[in-house]
């Protein structure tokens, strides 16, 4: 019994030093949390408490081999530390709650290639954009995502009435969005973000401290971002289908509406499937503008695409036009143009939404000249 008693004060102690309330150099850091592993590995056997708390603590060291840089080695120092997670996360709700974070932690780690340095999607369509994911990193985005669910599951498990729970839920449903964003889930990723955000709701309605709901106002903004990007990805037929699920927020229905009429869906069945009226539909293309990015490229001699100077390159915002309209025009001007380099070169225009290099691709692409593939609008 004084074997354990001493870990747990050692754990204690490192506890104090990991919040802040107890100062130690990262030399005595870093041997003091080497020492404590090493001295929970044996009662972790057996007493439930250790093993939970191993895992913690292995979960501590790859929190620092990651914020160093080894990504290998915190996966290897998590994936140990969720075996003893696993172990303890039955005998108490505390160790549970451990565990699913630790799942989160991992899965997140797991998929970090996924996403750039903004911490967004490289490739938010998936096996379906212009960039795809290599085989290791699919695969281990999709271990994330199976991580994930299962921590949110854990969470789910949880006595509900408890908002520490609750809270933990939402959370845990933030991060599988995420997760199945990078994996090119959209419409999936939308529906898991729209019940987060229903769930950060109801923790602000249960009137919370300000500590916690200050969090939840920080969870719902960046819900908030994540739900506008990731519509930006998303074909009419998800569109619809979320909005008939009730998994379309109203704030976010102009944006549907430009996005659909983006992809040259006609404005009647934009209404039509939106459950909208056709008066909604046309106000809402008429005040709610987006950003057209333009390039055209004519490939010369060598091989080598190169775009003539401004106006051929450029971005604009437009209202109530489909990203093939724009492109039509750009297609129009330019051959009218002292640019244009003659019915016999081979040139080609691409319209982005937003931003040129949108991950999700252009909207609309169309090659022109001998021998040229037809257009492709997205």
């Amino acid at each position: 019994m004084s074997q354990r008693e001493a870990v747990l004060r050692l754990d204690e102690q490192w506890a104090r030093i990991r919040s802040g309330a107890a100062q130690a150099d990262p030399g005595e850091e870093e041997r003091l949390l080497g020492e404590l592993i090493g001295a929970l590995r044996e009662p972790a056997r057996t007493d439930a408490e250790c093993a939970a708390r191993l895992g913690l603590r292995l979960g501590d060291l790859a929190a620092r081999r990651f914020a160093g840089g080894d990504r290998a080695g915190a996966l290897a120092a998590i994936e140990e530390g969720l075996h003893h997670a696993r172990q303890a996360a039955g005998h108490a709700p505390e160790y549970a709650r451990w565990y699913a974070r630790g799942l989160i932690n991992q899965g997140v780690w797991l998929a970090w290639p996924l996403s750039d340095a903004d911490r967004l999607p490289r490739y938010p369509l998936g096996e379906g954009g212009e960039g795809r994911p290599s085989p290791m990193e699919r695969a281990a985005g999709e271990r994330a995502r199976d991580l994930t669910r299962t921590a949110v599951e854990v969470w789910a498990a949880l006595d509900q009435d408890d908002p520490v729970n609750r809270r933990g839920l939402a959370q845990a449903e933030v991060f599988l969005g995420d997760r199945l964003a990078e994996l090119g889930s959209a419409a999936d990723a939308v529906a898991w973000a729209v019940d987060a955000e229903a769930g950060f709701r109801r923790l602000l309605l249960a009137a919370p401290g300000a500590e916690e709901a200050q969090e939840a106002e920080e969870a719902l903004d960046h819900i908030g971002r994540q739900l506008e990007l990731r519509l930006r990805f998303l074909a009419f037929e998800s569109l619809a289908a979320l909005r008939a699920d009730g998994l379309l927020p109203e704030r976010l229905l102009p944006q549907a509406v430009v996005a659909a009429r983006i992809q040259g869906v006609a404005e009647a069945e934009i209404a039509a499937r939106l459950g909208l009226d056709a008066e909604q539909v046309s106000t809402m293309l008429e005040v709610t503008p987006w950003r057209a990015v333009w390039r055209i490229e004519v490939r010369g001699a060598d091989g080598l695409w190169a775009a003539p100077p401004t106006p051929w390159q450029g971005s604009a915002e437009v209202r109530n036009r489909t990203a093939e309209d724009v492109a039509s025009e750009l297609v129009r001007g330019f051959m009218e143009a002292p640019a244009y380099p003659g019915d016999g070169a081979l040139w080609r225009v691409r319209v982005w939404w937003h931003a040129e290099g949108d991950p999700a691709g252009a909207r609309f692409r169309l090659v022109i000249g001998p021998d040229s593939p037809a257009p492709t609008p997205s």
